[in-house]
């Protein structure tokens, strides 16, 4: 049994979702593949902690790197959904999504958060869900799917240095506790109004909680020796603001993945600036189809 399974974007909402704010997700179309046909050439910790010592299925990942190296699109996630979901329906049979999605979800986002040591688990669920999400981590993550508006331009730029999501989490919740709350409360805050943004199909209004963000995300990372916005993404974001348009970090920021997101493309010298500053344009899509069979491989 062959599946595919989607990498992720984070496009608000990183690190105060862990504390209960709404996170949006979309699913990319850049996939993950499974085999059961096939053995696997290794085991990621995430899979082994979902099946133990049962033989895992073969995978592919390569569309989520980049010169060997991860592009910050949710890889290890995108694996343990396609495997587990190959597993599924194997012993299974055909399943719907909607089925498919109910035997893999709980037991993705256990394994995912037993080998990360937590997590929010939004990239599991984009993984398997596909689409783009609306995801509240509370006793459970509840999901809903939304449209990002029409009027939006969203590109995504790699600059090509994988960050550890784990060392930027464990600076971060190194801070004083009442420190951490004064600083998390403008993320969650504004991670609020991109939600009601979209709701409302305010494109103005989502690109100004993102320029928030991003500001929010940069005095946190300060504050906890973590480099959540890195120089050269404070340089875009600044000349961005003045374009009325956002830069920021997909998810924990560290230095891999980058959106670029205005009701117009970039001007060309923030595009001339982004490739100076060690940035490329990746080409991929939003809201992409969540885990399925596929066909061949």
């Amino acid at each position: 049994m062959i599946t595919r399974a989607p990498g992720k974007l984070v496009l608000s909402g990183a690190y105060a979702v862990l504390d209960g704010a709404p996170a949006i997700v979309t699913a990319v179309d850049r996939y993950a593949v499974a085999d059961t046909s096939r053995p696997a050439e290794h085991c990621t910790p995430e899979v082994q902690a979902a099946i133990g010592a049962r033989p895992a299925p073969w995978f592919d990942a390569a569309a989520l790197r980049e010169g060997g190296e991860k592009l910050g699109l949710g890889s290890s996630a995108a694996i343990l959904v396609a495997s587990l979901a190959a597993i599924a329906l194997e012993a299974k049979g055909p399943l719907d999504h909607d089925a498919l999605c109910e035997a893999v979800l709980h037991a993705a986002l256990s394994a995912h958060a037993q080998a990360q040591g937590g997590g929010s688990g939004i990239d599991v669920a984009a993984s398997c869900r596909g689409r783009t999400l609306v995801a509240v981590r509370k006793d459970t993550l509840q999901l809903r799917a939304v449209e990002l508006p029409a009027a939006l331009h969203i590109e995504v730029w790699a600059a090509g240095r994988p960050a550890s999501t784990a060392e930027l989490l464990g600076r971060v919740r190194a801070l004083d506790a009442a420190r951490y709350r004064a600083l998390i409360a403008p993320q969650r805050q504004a991670s609020e109004q991109a939600v009601q943004a979209l709701d409302e199909g305010d494109a103005a209004g989502f690109v100004t909680a993102l320029a928030v963000q991003c500001a929010a995300l940069a005095r946190l990372g300060d504050a906890a020796g973590a480099p959540i916005i890195t120089a050269e993404l404070r340089r875009l974001a600044e000349r961005a603001v003045r374009e009325r348009a956002a830069v920021l970090p997909s998810g924990a920021g560290g230095g891999d993945v980058a959106l670029f997101v205005g009701l117009a493309p970039p001007s060309e010298a923030l595009s001339t600036l982004s490739r100076k500053l060690g940035h490329h344009r990746l080409a991929l899509s939003l809201g992409a189809p969540g885990v399925h069979a596929a066909s061949n491989w």
